[in-house]
């Protein structure tokens, strides 16, 4: 098969293959940097302080609108239930984030990181009774993160904080972070989220066509080339008319 892969008529054959395939991958690129080039980018405000009750119910999931939006909301402290969160960083400073159980005036639970300490330092005193927060709402953690057979609470996942707040009903499934820190404490960095991109998936199943259709011509001189070969094996098995019978096979 290789002998006659070699022959002129199948390098030039071959050689026309490579050609339109190599046009097809040409178009295949253009087609994605089409896709690229006309990607949507996605923007919202999420720097306009709105109520945190307008964006988000408690008790259910986090909606892409609401991730990641300033928000304020007004309630009190629920004195008990501050949890120290360890091994976290700001703005690349290492340090221990404080969260607290925050009752909104719905009575409902939200978990607020109010700010960080340096590693190990610690915890200045915190207020109590009502209050009027501003922060940012984020997505709650995974709760397997932390190394809890270490005694490390590494993560605020708002799954295990229900855990061991002293009283729970209605929670919200993200948690604020706080603008402005109390008195004592570092503010937490939390910085808008980043723009989301759509791309145009229709040029890019164009492009992936393309391709497709490029690898199909090379496939297709490989197939005639053995229809080919196998033509000229089936001819040398075939007796001659001159041959007697009993040397046929």
């Amino acid at each position: 098969m290789w002998s006659i892969a070699r022959r002129p008529k199948w390098i030039a054959l071959l050689v026309l293959a490579l050609a339109v395939a190599a046009a097809f991958a040409a178009l295949g690129q253009w087609q994605f940097e089409r896709s690229v080039d006309a990607a949507t980018v996605v923007e919202r405000d999420t720097e306009s302080a709105v109520p945190l009750g307008s964006i988000a119910e408690p008790q259910q999931i986090m909606t892409s609108d609401a991730s990641g939006r300033i928000v304020t909301v007004s309630g009190s402290w629920v004195e008990g239930d501050d949890v120290v969160v360890t091994g976290r960083e700001s703005a690349g400073e290492p340090g221990d984030w404080i969260v607290r159980h925050f009752a909104t005036d719905s009575g409902a639970s939200l978990a607020v990181a109010v700010g960080y300490v340096a590693p190990g330092a610690d915890v200045p005193s915190l207020d109590s009774g009502e209050a009027q927060l501003t922060g940012r709402y984020v997505p709650s953690e995974s709760p397997q993160q932390s190394d809890f057979e270490a005694g490390e609470r590494t993560v605020i996942a708002v799954a295990d904080l229900i855990n061991l707040w002293q009283e729970s009903d209605l929670v919200y499934a993200g948690y604020l972070t706080m603008t402005d820190a109390p008195a004592g404490f570092e503010t937490i960095a939390a910085p808008p989220p980043e723009l989301d991109a759509e791309l145009n998936l229709l040029n890019l199943f164009y492009a992936l066509e393309w391709i497709i259709f490029g690898g199909f011509a090379v496939y297709l001189w490989w197939r005639l080339v053995k229809d080919e070969w196998e033509k000229e094996q089936e001819r040398e098995r075939q007796p001659t008319a001159e041959e007697p019978l009993d040397a046929r096979p």
